[in-house]
């Protein structure tokens, strides 16, 4: 009964989303009361299993989604995105030009959400398609795939670092491991499969990308610019690697605070500010006022991730996670590919990457703390499975579709395909790592 139950609310969930077209906030809220009342929940438990779900899911994720926007701001606003971008073309050269787009789009996206990301670097895949006589489509499935990778794998972005807090994965670990699966990844979707789709054509709308590009004089230098985008990533990762290698101590708990991701964040925000704003004679009050300006764009995402934290305690409240246990508990499956499977059923369901992990990642996770398997691993397998199959029922792929003026087929052809790719290739890293790590 209790699986008949999850997929009726799935399919709740995409007749509201993508037949009445409301929106996911609603919509996650209205299913969560749905299973409540299925599972024959008391309303006073009902509604305070969800208000626990939405303040346990933003308790620990609000301030790092808040700063992971007014960084990724500051990249932009400052021309320190374009500068990390042109220097990489400079480096490489046009026969490796796919190279320049991925490191570019990785390095952009570790601190970026995609749609900031991809809207901040197309305009400059079009520049280098048109200087270097690359096509279009082929350049921008190599930006493309680097920014999906760290959206999909890598904190602090908002997916797998919510999911990391229900798993109560730690963080550091799950950006390490990330790192090691996203690199395969990476070179299979960004650097092979656009080999097979350099004959598909981009008609992109004239007018389209007449966005702002910075004179050379106006963008900060490179080293300032990478340090900036990398200073969350150095900061975790040597809070994990500390408390691999070194003992408990003064120092080992200092890199382990600065290493906290609420703390390396504010710090990279604060070292933005300076580098890219005040040290280049940027004001203050002009700096914060745009930072507030991008803060307004994450209200939705947050409220999105509220509302699949609130449906996820609902489902374990109500018994539905011990009910799925028990179903699933005499499939011979590991933890790992069923939370990749149910994650991918779940995006090919709704679209949206973040609704499919947050709601796998409540499906399983009776499953992990019974099987003993890595918890960071677990956020990567779903985050894996979150990015499966993208396809009109994702904002990304509608979004690719129109900025590079393909047809629907040809959208399937690339974005879908590179998405999938991403998907599959994570679950073998995963299931390759989890050899080693136990």
């Amino acid at each position: 009964m209790s699986l008949l139950i999850l997929i009726a609310s799935i399919l709740l969930l995409l007749l509201l989303i993508s037949g009445v077209k409301l929106n996911a906030f609603i919509a996650l809220i209205i299913a969560a009361f749905f299973v409540g009342i299925a599972k024959q929940m008391p309303f006073p438990d009902l509604i305070n299993s969800i208000q626990s779900g939405i303040g346990s899911t933003l308790g620990s994720l609000i301030l790092i989604i808040a700063f992971g926007v007014i960084l990724g701001n500051l990249l932009s606003d400052s021309g320190a995105a374009q500068r990390i971008s042109s220097v990489m073309i400079d480096s490489f050269g046009i026969r490796h030009i796919k190279w320049a787009m991925v490191i570019t789009g990785f390095s952009v996206g570790i601190s970026m959400f995609y749609n900031a990301g991809f809207i901040i670097l197309i305009p400059m895949v079009f520049a280098v398609a048109k200087s270097t006589k690359q096509p279009i489509i082929y350049l921008g499935i190599a930006m493309a795939s680097a920014l999906s990778i760290t959206h999909g794998f890598l904190p602090p972005h908002p997916g797998p670092t919510a999911i990391a807090v229900i798993f109560k994965a730690n963080i550091g670990k799950t950006l390490l491991y990330g790192l090691l699966v996203a690199l395969p990844a990476l070179f299979v979707a960004g650097i092979v499969f656009p080999e097979f789709i350099k004959k598909i054509q981009a008609f992109p709308p004239k007018g389209l990308f007449e966005s702002k590009t910075f004179a050379e004089a106006e963008m900060p230098s490179f080293q300032i610019s990478i340090l900036t985008a990398l200073v969350p990533v150095f900061l975790m990762g040597t809070a994990t690697f500390s408390e691999l290698i070194l003992a408990e101590g003064s120092i080992r708990s200092v890199l382990l605070f600065i290493g906290n991701p609420t703390t390396s964040m504010l710090i990279a925000v604060l070292f933005a500010v300076f580098s890219l704003g005040i040290f280049r004679g940027r004001k203050m009050q002009d700096i914060m006022d745009k930072s507030g300006s991008a803060m307004s764009s994450a209200t939705m995402i947050i409220l999105i991730i509220a509302a699949g934290g609130a449906f996820k305690q609902v489902l374990i409240d109500s018994g539905m996670g011990n009910d799925l246990s028990t179903f699933f508990e005499k499939s011979s499956l590991s933890p790992l590919f069923l939370g990749w499977l149910i994650a991918t059923i779940i995006r090919i369901a709704l679209g949206s990457a973040t609704v499919a992990g947050l709601t796998a990642a409540g499906i399983v996770q009776p499953l992990v703390l019974a099987s003993g398997v890595s918890p960071e691993l677990m956020v990567l397998s779903i985050g894996a499975g979150s990015l499966m199959c993208s396809h009109v029922n994702d904002t990304g792929f509608w979004m690719f579709k129109e900025y590079f003026g393909i047809s629907i087929s040809d959208t399937f052809k690339t974005w879908t395909v590179m998405e999938t790719i991403i998907g599959v290739m994570g679950l073998i890293g995963v299931l390759v790592l989890n050899l080693w790590i136990k």
